[in-house]
């Protein structure tokens, strides 16, 4: 009878022991989820996933083409970190600047120009790039631009034809300095901000 207990006393420790192992990763993982935050600086790390942009995007706009939303919000992650530029900016900007990428303003879809580059007038449509990804590339760049000092190179080659302007008259170290600078627009950066807000909803971070 006492060997009986003992081995009971033992099963109950291993199965206590399994359980607990078993949901620590989660706890653990829960934690991290808590801990992500959108940050509305220009020159930190994009905590969402191209994966979560895409369906972010999806959900706002579901009749959009899937395969174009996957690989642009594939480049701005894959451009934004190889320059240190916060790739949930870029996406929410190049959001609003193109209206979801609908365009229908000065700049056209075949012009791969996210961000407005050079768009002033319908004398100055803006700039061309030859792909999406140049196009995605430039406007990294050009936030790059806003975002750092002149000593602080790019890594990738230079695409933009802007990228000088910004470094002699300008500097934005968040959303908001990119009113008045970026575009007159006042509230330039409280409507990046409130995509940024959608975003975070969306994917349960703050």
């Amino acid at each position: 009878m006492k060997k009986k207990i003992e081995v009971i006393i033992s099963l109950l420790c291993v199965l206590l022991f399994v359980t607990g192992c078993v949901s620590t990763p989660s706890t653990l993982e829960t934690s991290v989820l808590q801990e992500r935050k959108i940050s509305r600086k220009i020159m930190e790390k994009g905590v969402l996933s191209s994966e979560e942009l895409y369906r972010w995007f999806m959900s706002e706009y579901p009749d959009s083409s899937k395969s174009m939303i996957k690989r642009i919000a594939r480049y701005y992650v894959v451009e934004a970190d190889s320059e240190g530029v916060n790739s949930d900016v870029a996406f929410a900007q190049m959001c609003l600047e193109t209206g979801y990428l609908k365009f229908g303003n000065l700049v056209k879809p075949e012009m791969h120009n996210y961000c407005g580059l050079g768009a002033t007038d319908k004398d100055h449509p803006g700039e061309w790039f030859k792909t999406e990804r140049l196009g995605v590339r430039a406007h990294i760049q050009h936030l790059q631009a806003y975002g750092t000092t002149l000593e602080v190179e790019l890594k990738n080659p230079l695409v933009d034809p802007r990228y000088s302007w910004p470094h002699k008259a300008r500097f934005a170290e968040d959303i908001y300095g990119l009113a008045n600078t970026w575009a007159m627009d006042p509230l330039y950066g409280e409507k990046i901000n409130a995509i940024l807000d959608k975003m975070a909803s969306f994917a349960n971070v703050r």
